[in-house]
Order: C-alpha cells, then sequence, then structure tokens
C-alpha cells in the first residue's frame, strides 16, 4: 500500500526472482578457453598505448601473455605489482576509454583486446588461490596514519606495509572498500566482493583498521602528525552539490549516492522503495547507476536529464547504451528550474538550455516530467576541509598540506572519481612516504 507521505513509491515492486536476475553479474567471466582465445587476439605491442592508457600503468601484454601461456596467476601478479585493486577495476573501470579505447584493434577494426575480462580471469584466479603473493620488508619501526578506507587509502597502506611499515587506517563508516564498497552500482561488484578483496588485502599483515572514527570529530591532522611519523589524505568527498532549485527540500527528492551506497549494504535489495516514474539529474556515472539500478528494481518510467549535450556527459558510451538497453530514457540540454507536489516531489519543470561562449543559456521553453522519486546527482563535494588546509578546484590544495601530510584519492587534484585513479595515487603517495621517510628523497 502507498504511503501518504510518498504516494507511488514502495518496495517489492518486482519478485524476488527479478530482482536477483537484475542485480546478478553484470558480465559473466571468461572460462579457461574463451580467455586463452581472448588473450590470442593481442598484438603484443613493444610500445603498447594501452599501457599509457591505464592510470596505474599496468603491463598489459605482459599479463595477456601469461593468460596465454597458461599462467594466470602469475598474470596476477603481474596486474598487482602495479594496481592491488586490479580485481575491482576489471569490474568497474571504464575500460573502453581508457585501456581498451587504445588498443590498436579497436583503432583498425573495431573490437578491441577485451583487456577488463581478461584481467579479471587472471585477479579472479589469483585470489583463488587463499595466499597472499606479497610478504613485508623487515621492520621499519615507522607509523603511518591512513585517513580513508577506499581505494586510494588501502592502495597506500598496502604499499607501506610492503615496505615494513605499520600502518593504521581510519574511516568514519563501519565498513572499509569507500567507493568499491558503497559508491559502485551493486550489479557491477556483486556477492561481497568489495569486502572479500579488502580482506585479501589485508593478509600482507602489519595494516591495523579503526572504523567508525571520523577527522575532525575523532581526530585532528595536529593530533595524527604527534602520533605518527606520516599521514595520508584519502578522504573522498563526502558532501554532495545541491540543484539549487525551489522544491529542492521535498520529499523523495535525495542523493544518489546515498541511494546508490543503501542498495549496497541492503540484504534485500528488493525492499528499497522506489518510485513508478524516476528522474535523476546529473551524466555521470552515479546518475547511470542509478538510473539502471531504478529500472532493477521495477520502476516502470526512468528519465535522465542533463544540462549539456550528450558530448560532455561524463558517462562512457558504453555506460549510456547501457542504460538506454535497460530502459532508461536520456535527455540532453535541460536543467532543472523547479520541483512541484504537495510536500511530496509530484513533478520536475524543466528549462531548455543552449551552450553559449558566455557559458550555459537557459531558455524560457521548456517542460515537465512526473516524479515521484527524484535523484540528484550533479556532483559531489569535499564537505569539511581539514583544518587548516584550503582547496582548490573543489579539491585538497596540496600546497597547504602541512609538512608530513599527503593527500591522493578523489579529495586531491587529479581525482576522477574512479577506483583505478585513486589506486594510482594511493601506490605513488606510499612511495614519496617511504621515501621521505628513509631518507631518499
Amino acid at each position: 500500500m502507498n504511503s501518504p507521505q510518498t504516494p507511488g513509491v514502495v518496495p517489492h515492486r518486482l519478485n524476488g526472482g527479478r530482482i536477483a536476475a537484475n542485480f546478478s553479474d553484470a558480465q559473466l567471466p571468461f572460462d579457461q578457453h574463451e580467455a586463452r582465445v581472448a588473450a590470442d587476439r593481442c598484438y603484443f605491442c613493444y610500445d603498447a598505448p594501452c599501457i599509457a592508457a591505464c592510470p596505474t600503468e599496468i603491463d598489459i601484454p605482459l599479463f595477456i601473455r601469461q593468460i596465454l601461456a597458461g599462467n594466470p596467476e602469475v598474470a596476477a601478479k603481474t596486474i598487482w605489482d602495479a594496481n592491488i585493486f586490479g580485481g575491482a577495476c576489471a569490474r568497474v573501470c571504464p575500460t573502453e576509454q581508457l585501456c581498451e579505447g587504445s588498443c590498436v584493434r579497436e583503432v583498425a577494426e573495431g573490437k578491441p583486446v577485451e583487456i577488463g575480462r581478461l584481467q579479471r580471469y587472471a585477479t579472479d584466479a589469483g585470489m583463488a588461490t587463499n595466499t597472499h603473493p606479497y610478504a613485508r620488508a623487515p621492520s621499519t619501526g615507522r607509523r603511518i596514519a591512513v585517513v580513508g578506507a577506499g581505494p586510494a587509502g588501502l592502495s597506500c597502506a598496502h604499499r607501506l606495509a610492503m615496505h615494513g611499515h605499520d600502518v593504521v587506517v581510519f574511516d568514519r563508516r563501519l565498513k572499509p572498500g569507500g567507493l568499491n564498497e558503497y559508491g559502485i552500482a551493486a550489479y557491477k561488484v556483486p556477492h561481497d566482493f568489495a569486502q572479500a578483496e579488502v580482506d585479501w588485502l589485508l593478509r600482507i599483515g602489519g595494516i591495523e583498521l579503526r572504523m567508525g572514527v571520523e577527522l575532525g570529530r575523532d581526530m585532528s591532522i595536529d593530533q595524527l602528525r604527534q602520533d605518527f611519523d606520516a599521514v595520508f589524505l584519502g578522504i573522498g568527498l563526502q558532501g554532495v552539490n545541491a540543484l539549487r532549485a525551489p522544491g529542492e527540500d521535498k520529499g523523495e527528492v535525495r542523493d544518489a549516492v546515498e541511494f546508490i551506497a543503501g542498495l549496497r549494504q541492503a540484504q534485500d535489495k528488493g525492499a528499497i522503495p522506489i518510485g513508478r516514474s524516476v528522474v535523476v539529474i546529473g551524466g555521470g556515472m552515479t546518475a547511470i547507476d542509478a538510473a539502471v539500478q531504478s529500472k532493477a528494481l521495477g520502476a516502470e518510467n526512468v528519465t535522465i536529464v542533463y544540462r549539456r549535450d550528450q558530448s560532455q556527459m561524463s558517462a562512457s558510451g558504453y555506460e549510456q547504451d547501457h542504460a538506454k538497453h535497460v530502459g532508461v530514457r536520456i535527455v540532453h540540454e535541460a536543467a532543472p528550474v523547479e520541483i512541484r507536489g504537495n510536500g511530496v516531489a509530484h513533478e520536475v519543470q524543466f528549462a531548455y538550455t543552449e551552450t553559449t561562449p558566455e557559458g550555459l543559456r537557459i531558455s524560457d521553453n521548456g517542460f515537465r516530467l512526473e516524479a515521484d522519486q527524484v535523484f540528484k546527482a550533479i556532483g559531489q563535494t569535499l564537505g569539511v576541509l581539514p583544518d587548516g588546509m584550503s582547496a582548490m578546484g573543489g579539491k585538497i590544495d596540496p600546497t597547504s598540506l602541512p609538512a608530513g601530510v599527503w593527500v591522493g584519492g578523489d579529495c586531491a587534484p587529479g581525482g576522477q572519481d574512479l577506483t583505478v585513479t585513486a589506486a594510482a595515487q594511493g601506490r605513488d603517495a606510499a612511495e614519496a612516504i617511504h621515501a621521505a621517510l628513509m631518507g631518499r628523497n
């Protein structure tokens, strides 16, 4: 029965079997034969453009050659040497924009080597051995604080532990994983893989997790600097941009990030209430994930509305096509001007936009969309800056960091809301910290 406070927003629109199918693995893994056939398509380029396109610079031709030779566990080690989150990245990376988009097969034939699926095949095989491929160096006696248990923080922690340092990781949430655990569509990383990967990573030893601890509330930067030899900040983006449209405070106008996180943590996804008509405002991966999962929960009409043209959407073409395939409508060049309803959302008024040399122009013409649920997916913000630091372009300004403090991931310049970029920045920060502590720079 519909609640009078939230008309049209109800749980269990679909039966359990449909829900389970809709949230099953988005792409089935290769079997051994399929992996060998896919690997055989690689040219093993000497100056491989796929390596340059990967933020972690994985030696892709080498790991594919190792798969072809029948050694997927060895291939996994090649991947992890560059990116300890190679398993997650195999599932969630926009490979069509990165490595596969640069593949010479893609340029020549329009069909790249399936690098992402091969990477998953290798890392799955490596994790299935139930051993950790890295050992710690002799203890250095140094202790490092890592704030943020997401890909940047855990990548940094793992590399520091490899070098023999002791690491304490703090996070405000109750579970580690960050973006991989809370921010990615449930059908992309199902079956608790995100937690399994974190558990596997922690087997190196030397890493202590302290969950439910928040910077600024339970500790300060100054305290961490006093108690530890170095500090790494991988706190991500904790705030959400506002629509700045009348009616934004009405019921069932929600943050898409919160919706995605709730779905990932739900044991019974069908119990998540969803509207019959859902409008998602934004043009990035968060918008796509919110829209696709709304359809997966049984929403009948789901529309993404983006204020600029399609070429400026940050969501990849592959993801946009997937959303359309499952029945999501995407409208470009329109901006919300008002959310209407008697206490709760009922419809959204949009105005057409036009990109001009002076910026985005909102016209007097527009349209209305019925909506009993509205998701905001228009970007995230830092939230509260750590004491004494300043922002630059919406990220922590590295020049404002006190001595002994490093930063990486989405909260840092160059962060792109991608697991692979965060993992690269965490790894590189760990190497910089290690060099500084051991007097090598």
